[in-house]
């Protein structure tokens, strides 16, 4: 019962103890997530305007970023939050939207919004990868930081 008690105690130590860079991704992860949800609301007054080619299409394209925007901004929200989870989601969404933004950069002609989206995403995984960041996620398991 004791060893349950202290678990929790430093649970919510670490959780108070959250590195600023921890909150610094935690914000722009979120802010990404925001975007997509954004972008499913623009989708769906679209197709409900009857805009799109094919009503399927765009609504179709808002679920795909419904559940994927869903799923970004709350790791955004769980960074923010201090809770460790958000942080493998938050790394997966970086890593995929890199080749997005070197598309908008050259293929698509868009380089202010390929800039503007690479700013983002490299800011978010240096500070997911600052070493401020992996102390903070190696302490859950008890690994003691050179």
């Amino acid at each position: 019962m004791v060893d349950s008690d202290e678990n929790e105690l430093s649970g919510q130590d670490a959780r108070a103890a959250t590195p600023n860079s921890v909150r610094g991704a935690g914000a722009l992860v979120a802010l990404e997530g925001a975007v997509a949800v954004v972008v499913v609301v623009v989708l769906v007054v679209r197709g409900l305007r009857g805009h799109d080619q094919s009503q399927a299409s765009g609504y179709g394209t808002a679920a795909w970023f419904g559940i994927l925007g869903g799923a970004v901004l709350a790791a955004g929200i769980a960074l923010l939050a201090g809770q460790r989870w958000g942080r493998a989601i938050a790394v997966i969404a970086q890593v995929l939207l890199l080749p997005v933004t070197w598309s908008l950069l050259t293929d698509s002609h868009q380089p202010f919004y390929g800039a503007l989206l690479g700013v983002v995403v490299v800011g978010a995984l240096v500070l997911l990868f600052a070493p401020g960041t992996n102390r903070w996620m190696a302490a859950e398991y008890g690994v003691e930081a050179p």
